[in-house]
Formats: C-alpha cells, structure tokens, sequence
C-alpha cells in the first residue's frame, strides 16, 4: 500500500503550487513573503494539532465538536502550568494533559451514557466560554488577558530567516505518522473498524469502548497542546477569546479531508496560510490604509466556508461514526 493515494498527492501538488504563487506575487510587489510563510507556520500549527487528532478521533467513531472549547482551556491552562512549574515545556505538557483528561471525558460519556456526542461537545465549548474569563480574574486577578512573564514561554527558532518552533514540526509529523499509522498497522485497522464496524471488531474481541476512548483521548491532548501553544509561543498571552473560532476551522479542516490526516494537515496549512496572508495584508503600508483590518481578517473564516462548502459533499465517512455502539 502507497504512503499516499495519486489523487491526494496531485491535490498536494496543486496547494504547492499556489502557495508558490502567492510568494511570487508577494516578491513583485515588494512585499515579504518570508514574514508570510512564518505567519502562516505559527497560524497552521493549532489547526494541524487539533485537526490531525480529531480526525483519528472521527475515524474511530467519537465525534468532538468541543475542539474550540479544548483550545481556549489548554491556552489558560497551559500559562498557568508554565508558571507554576517555571517553564514553557510544562506548560506545553499541562495543556496537553488537559486536552486528554477533556477528550477522556468525552469519550466516556459517548460511550457509557451514550450522550448525544454533538451536544457534549457544545458543553465543553459552553463551559470553555465561562471558565476561562472566570479563571483570568481568579488566578491573575485581570479581566480578559494575562501576559505571562518572558522566561517562561516557548522559544522560536531561526533557520534561513525563517522562524518556527519544534511544536510545528511534531505537528507536521504526527500529521504523517498518524497516516501511517492508521493505513499501515494493526492498530490503525482496529481504529478504523472502530468507526467503520464496531461489531466485527466486538467479534474478534476487542473491546470497542477501549479503543473509541483512546482515540478521544488521544484527540483532546493534541487539542490542549495546540491550544498551549497559542499562548505560550504563538502569541505570548492569554485572552478570553484566544481561540477565536480556530476549532471549528480545525473542524473544517477535518470534513474537508475526509478524516484522513495527512490531508487534514494539508488544509490546516492552506488555512493557516490564508489566516498568515490576512494579518500580512493588515499590516503592509499602502494596503492597510486602503482595504479595512476587519474586513481582511475575515480572509480565513470566508476561505472555510468556501472549501467546507466544495468537499463536504464529496467525502465518505464512517458508517458508525458519532453512534454509541450498543453489545448485542
């Protein structure tokens, strides 16, 4: 079996080359397109963590619309992990062990209540929503943000003149790995019976509940990573509105890619790209003044409607997916 399909690799051919379009356009028009490809890094490594983990998440038969709730947690969270222990990287792991003990949660309510999975994930958004405001004012006594001190957030590093951080690269290559994973190994087959035929794979005895909570797990803890990230290397702080929607853009990236993970890493750059091009554009003498900030700022979230809008009714999903599965 081939690492990737022919048709997947000639839609990986066409983004290549129109994000090297846009880098042409940028030089001509004497704009930077390295501040570009950075943007777009820094902005594609929250959607790809969550996306990626969602996917594998969706594949197993758990769907967890709460992703956005999971990132603005792991965000607060992980600041306050990072300060507590006196270190990004334990903030980094404190959002992540969030986001697992949230997707755990989750996972155990799809399975052992059987909840409605949608509505249980609106709760985790919902509570989300209030919790952090409530945690900013709690903890740092300062409504709506916290700007943590310098030494404990995550540094970037500079190769060529661009800048990236480590996550982004575990980001691209949990992207490949879970790829492989699920299309080359046993676990992966497992993982998709899960979402495909939960009662064949009851047959073989494997505990059906066991692996869709794993992969709920599994899912949240690249949620809350992702959402750490933002605050402690992306943007260097928390707000009450960090997560700005950025889950169900994450979300769209994942029924755009039809749950495959490579391609939701894919898409997750193509958004990111198109978050990094807006704030670009923002900020570019000459073009800021002429275009309105808000009105560009809406490029990502207009580019989600349109792709979600084309895939969506072009990709095949588990039959079981989002259904508790009931032992005859």
């Amino acid at each position: 079996m081939v690492l990737i399909s022919r048709r997947n690799a000639l839609r990986f051919t066409y983004l290549a080359v129109g994000f090297a379009a846009i880098l042409v356009a940028f030089e001509l028009l004497g704009l930077n397109p390295v501040s570009l490809v950075n943007a777009a890094l820094y902005a594609m490594t929250p959607l790809a963590l969550a996306a990626i983990g969602e996917a594998v998440n969706e594949k197993a038969g758990i769907v967890n619309i709460g992703i956005d709730g999971i990132l603005l947690l792991g965000a607060a969270v992980g600041v306050y992990g990072a300060e507590i222990g006196g270190n990004g990287y334990v903030g980094l792991l404190v959002g992540l062990a969030l986001g697992a003990a949230v997707g755990f949660a989750h996972g155990v309510i799809s399975m052992y209540l059987r909840a409605d999975q949608v509505i249980a994930g609106m709760g985790v958004n919902l509570f989300a929503y209030g919790f952090v405001p409530y945690m900013l004012m709690a903890v740092w006594a300062f409504p709506g943000i916290h700007i943590p001190p310098a030494d404990v957030l995550v540094p970037s590093y500079v190769l060529g003149g661009f800048r990236f951080s480590d996550i982004t690269v575990l980001a691209i290559a949990l992207g490949v790995a879970s790829h492989v994973m699920l299309y080359r190994t046993p676990l992966g087959l497992r993982i998709r019976s899960a979402g495909e035929a939960p009662e064949a794979l009851d047959v073989a005895g494997i505990r059906v509940d066991v692996v869709r909570i794993a992969m709920s797990t599994f899912g949240g803890a690249l949620a809350g990573l992702g959402g750490a990230f933002m605050s402690l290397v992306w943007f260097g702080g928390v707000v009450k509105e960090i997560s700005a929607g950025r889950g169900f853009i994450a979300l769209a990236c994942v029924v755009a890619s039809g749950l495959e993970p490579l391609l939701a890493l894919g898409f997750a750059f193509l958004f990111g790209f198109t978050e990094g091009l807006a704030y670009t554009i923002a900020i570019t003498p000459g073009v800021k003044e002429a275009v309105p900030y808000h009105l560009v700022l809406m490029i990502p979230y207009i580019v989600t409607l349109v792709v979600v809008t084309i895939f969506i009714g072009k990709r095949r999903f588990p039959r079981a997916v989002g259904r508790p599965y009931i032992k005859e």
